[in-house]
């Protein structure tokens, strides 16, 4: 016999344990059908020579590898490395003191080659002899087709032609292509890189599902070519903008070659504001970097926010000699950070000296996205930047500490 306290206590616990397990399963079938019916990150199909890669794939670099090998035989299998689907993922920022030193050498200078220099845009190109000098960059030849059953914008890269050496030692580039679709900038692809070539033939097609055929003419597609660089910053060889709205793939492909343009800096948007602060010891020849706060950030997430942190870059002349991050900031529009860096820079350095700084939204799942760059000291795009430098070396000793505006990366 069982008091009837004790056939309570009984009942209430199955019940409690029931509900428990009732809850449990149900959450997990749920996170599995989300899952199952999950839309990929980039939605589009990359045909690479007629191997079809999915975008659920593209994470899988073995399983590509073992396609291009059984595609190239073994003649092509040292180049199986150079297959860039999409760009590389920032690493996650991890937890750093926030007070960092690093000796910078006075020997830099002598890997430098004194017709280079990092450009407003944060990459390396030949400087010509004069601004006003034309600067013959090549041709790209690429093709538009619309597919109405299934809704899809398909655009081939074929190849490009009289490229410029941007590898003084090879007298050679490793050219690839990235694309955008403007203005909404939801769908970026990449290219795989192709070694040691100024008439690259890529034959890589992207095809884009989900655009209605009466929003063609509002689209612009933004080819960005650059060159590979292993050991810095890829070169920018230049730009071609294609407004869709002269073009009617209706009936049938268009073929369509472009002249490349050196990229125009000029077109970059504001995309937000930064706040930094600078100071100079002379005496103990330090140079203080504080990340303050950033307001008015795009929205990168489908939430409406992002999660931002700072990537802070140190170069001397063209060649990377730093680099620090902040902590991620989770859910907001306009992080405060406060985070301090301390680099020992000799003073006949300074003049050579450029500061960049990522403002990038965070991401578990994809490829992180970079929101906005500045860039302080030598090379800084800006009027205001090029002050907030002058300020900062003409006042010893003193905090200087300035809004900027981020420019498009």
């Amino acid at each position: 016999d069982v008091s009837p306290v004790v056939a309570g206590l009984i009942g209430a616990t199955i019940l409690v344990v029931s509900v428990s397990v009732t809850v449990f399963v149900w959450t997990c079938c749920h996170q599995q059908a989300e899952k199952k019916h999950k839309t990929p990150p980039y939605k589009f199909i990359h045909m690479l020579k007629g191997i079809s890669i999915y975008p659920e794939t593209l994470s899988n670099k073995k399983k590509i590898n073992r396609i291009r090998r059984d595609k190239n035989g073994p003649a092509k299998e040292a180049a199986r490395g150079n297959l860039l689907l999409a760009a590389a993922e920032e690493d996650a920022p991890g937890v750093a003191p926030r007070i960092e030193q690093l000796p910078i050498k006075v020997d830099y200078g002598d890997e430098l080659s004194p017709d280079q220099s990092l450009t407003p845009a944060g990459s390396k190109t030949s400087s010509p002899s004069s601004p006003g000098d034309d600067v013959m960059l090549g041709d790209l030849t690429f093709s538009v087709d619309y597919n109405f059953p299934k809704k899809a914008l398909v655009v081939t890269i074929q190849e490009a032609h009289g490229l410029p050496v941007m590898d003084e030692h090879t007298q050679s580039s490793d050219p690839y292509i990235k694309m955008t679709i403007l203005p909404d900038k939801r769908h970026r692809v990449k290219t795989r890189v192709l070694r040691k070539t100024l008439e690259p033939v890529f034959d890589e097609t992207f095809t884009f599902y989900g655009i209605p055929y009466s929003q063609l003419q509002d689209l612009v597609l933004h080819f960005l070519v650059l060159s590979f660089d292993r050991f810095s910053r890829d070169d920018v060889i230049g730009e071609v903008m294609v407004p869709l709205a002269g073009v009617d793939p209706s009936t049938g492909k268009v073929q369509l070659t472009r002249e490349i343009l050196k990229r125009n800096i000029q077109k970059c948007i504001s995309r937000g504001e930064l706040q930094v602060s600078l100071s100079y010891q002379p005496v103990a020849q330090r140079m203080t970097v504080v990340v303050l706060k950033a307001r008015h950030l795009p929205k990168m997430d489908i939430t409406g926010l992002s999660d931002p942190y700072v990537k802070v870059n140190v170069y001397y002349g063209r060649k990377r000699i730093a680099k620090k991050k902040t902590h991620v900031k989770k859910c907001t529009l306009n992080p405060v950070f406060n985070e301090s860096f301390i680099y020992d820079i000799p003073v006949d350095l300074l003049p050579d000296i450029s500061i960049e700084f990522l403002v990038i939204d965070f991401d578990r799942t994809t490829k992180n996205e970079v929101v906005g760059r500045l860039i302080l000291g030598a090379h800084s795009g800006s009027a205001a930047g090029t002050e907030h430098w002058r300020e900062v070396c003409d006042s010893p000793r003193k905090a200087v500490a300035k809004w900027h505006s981020l420019s498009e990366y």
